[in-house]
C-alpha cells in the first residue's frame, strides 16, 4: 500500500495518497517511511503542523532517519519557524553530511533570518555535494545579493542557468542585481527572456 501511496502523491492526488497511507498504518503503524511520505503529502497540501506530527512520529521509530529531519525542517521553515528549522536541517547534516537538500534548505532558513554570510557558506556546502543544483545556485546569488555583492550574486545566477537555461527564478533575480549595477541593457534582456 506504500507503494501505491507515493505513486499517487507523485501524481499529485495527494488526498488518496494520505487516505492509502492511513491505511496501511493501521497495519504498520511503526513504519517510519510511511509516516515521513505522508507528512510530504500533507506538507504538499500546506498543512505543515500535520506534516510535522507524521515527521515526529517518523523519527520516534527510527532518529536517525535524515529524509524525516529534513522534511519536517522544510515544514517548519514555512511555518516562519526558523530556528527551529535550521535545528532539523543541522540534525539531517549530522546524521548524513553529505545531504545536498539539507545544505540547501539550511542555507534558506539563515537567509530568512538575516545570516546571508552563513547561507552563503551553505550554499557553497550543496554545491559541492551536487554542482548541477541550480537552485542552490540561485539561492547563493540571493544570498549575495542580500550582502549587495552583486556581481558575485550574477555569477551564480550565470551559473544557475548554464544549468538550467529556462530557469525564471534565476533570470528575474539576475535581472534585478543588474539593474542595482546600473547594467540596464542587460537587465532588459534578463527580464525578456524571463518573460
Amino acid at each position: 500500500m506504500n507503494k501505491k501511496g507515493n505513486a499517487l502523491r507523485y501524481l499529485g492526488k495527494y488526498e488518496k495518497a494520505i487516505s492509502i497511507y492511513d491505511r496501511y498504518l493501521e497495519i504498520e503503524p511503526d513504519d517510519n517511511q510511511t509516516w515521513n511520505n505522508k507528512g510530504l503529502a500533507l506538507s504538499d497540501l500546506g498543512r505543515y503542523e500535520e506534516a510535522i506530527f507524521a515527521y515526529k512520529k517518523s523519527l520516534e521509530i527510527k532518529s536517525d532517519y535524515h529524509e524525516a529531519w529534513n522534511n519536517k525542517g522544510y515544514s517548519l521553515r514555512y511555518l516562519g519557524r526558523y530556528e527551529q528549522a535550521l535545528s532539523a536541517f543541522d540534525k539531517a547534516i549530522e546524521i548524513k553530511r553529505y545531504f545536498h537538500d539539507a545544505w540547501n534548505n539550511k542555507g534558506i532558513a539563515l537567509r530568512y533570518l538575516g545570516r546571508y554570510e552563513q547561507a552563503v557558506f551553505a550554499f557553497d556546502k550543496a554545491i559541492k555535494i551536487k554542482q548541477n543544483s541550480h537552485y542552490a545556485w540561485q539561492n547563493k546569488g540571493y544570498a549575495l545579493s542580500n550582502l549587495e555583492k552583486y556581481e558575485e550574486a550574477i555569477i551564480a545566477y550565470d551559473n544557475a542557468l548554464e544549468i538550467k537555461p529556462d530557469y525564471e527564478g534565476a533570470l528575474y533575480d539576475k535581472g534585478y542585481a543588474l539593474s542595482l549595477l546600473g547594467r540596464y541593457k542587460e537587465e532588459i534582456y534578463a527580464y525578456d527572456k524571463f518573460l
